[in-house]
């Protein structure tokens, strides 16, 4: 590649990834408190998006929280509804962007939701590009709730899906094709223990213990909660409490707690629900409860200290 053409080349990633770049300029940085040494990358779940008509964050108020104490942080877009694969393969690409922008050697993934198979899938393609793996609320052993909707197997229902997953990604500029079916496969028990028997890292060999806290040169770590109704004001929470009757172990409405388990498990019984564990909706979560924005700096700092 000449001179010239490398320009453009950089020019031209650095524009695409102006959208996913968080920066905060001006605030407290100099603290260091989450400043890891490999960028911050965050990937959303199921139905997620990196923002809304440019102004609601899925990752509400997380990524002005890290950059305050000098972390560099990167919010990704994948398709709303879609395979883990898929999904993981979207996430690949964007880590592959940021590295060559940054410079930077390697990123710490931080997934929440289905946002946990995405990023896993990512470090098991290519560990070199991943120091660490964190999820939160993460589908790692599956979700009860994906096997009941694929039992029920309602074309209404997947329908419905593809529709949302659809405005979504309209409505964060990113439309793409949904495919409803096989992300709740990727979902289910049986999905979820076939994508464990390709990607085993961290994954805990006991019902409800801890993984292995590192595996291919990369640490993983994990965190939950185990709530439904957190906030009187929040509509979403009488939602997740319905959804939280189909399990039968304790959860944050849609994931178990000994599912969410992968590699050091920081903590899983959080008085969060779902939507409480990325500061939704709209920061309305318990003010009994440490704020999720201080849980994701504390890790950034645990990043930091184990020199990721």
């Amino acid at each position: 590649m000449n001179a010239s053409v490398g320009k453009v080349f950089r020019g031209g990633a650095i524009a695409m990834l102006t959208a996913l770049c968080i920066s905060a300029p001006g605030l407290a940085s100099a603290s260091g408190y989450t400043q890891t040494k490999y960028p911050i990358v965050l990937a959303h779940g199921l139905l997620g998006f990196k923002n809304l008509l440019g102004v609601v964050e899925y990752f509400y108020q997380i990524p002005e929280g890290l950059t305050s104490g000098g972390a560099h942080v990167y919010v990704t877009q994948v398709t709303a509804v879609q395979s883990s694969q898929a999904r993981g393969e979207q996430l690949l690409a964007q880590v592959q962007q940021i590295l060559a922008v940054t410079g930077a050697a390697k990123v710490n993934l931080i997934g929440h939701s289905q946002g946990a198979q995405d990023t896993r899938y990512v470090a098991g393609v290519r560990p070199d590009l991943v120091a660490s793996v964190s999820t939160v609320g993460g589908v790692n052993k599956g979700a009860t709730l994906a096997d009941v909707l694929q039992a029920a197997n309602s074309p209404i229902l997947a329908d419905l899906l593809n529709a949302v997953g659809e405005l979504i990604d309209v409505l964060s500029g990113h439309p793409s094709q949904q495919d409803a079916a096989a992300a709740v496969a990727s979902l289910t028990t049986a999905g979820s223990a076939a994508f464990n028997a390709q990607f085993p890292a961290g994954v805990p060999t006991t019902a409800c213990g801890n993984g292995a806290a590192t595996a291919n040169g990369i640490a993983f770590y994990s965190w939950s909660g185990t709530a439904q109704l957190t906030n009187a004001f929040d509509i979403s929470d009488p939602i997740l409490a319905l959804t939280s009757s189909v399990y039968t172990e304790a959860n944050d409405g849609l994931v178990g707690r000994c599912s969410s388990h992968l590699g050091t498990v920081i903590k899983d019984d959080y008085f969060y629900n779902h939507l409480d564990e990325v500061n939704q909706a709209l920061g309305l979560v318990s003010p009994f409860e440490a704020n999720p924005v201080s849980v994701f700096r504390a890790h950034a700092n645990r990043l930091k200290n184990a020199g990721l």
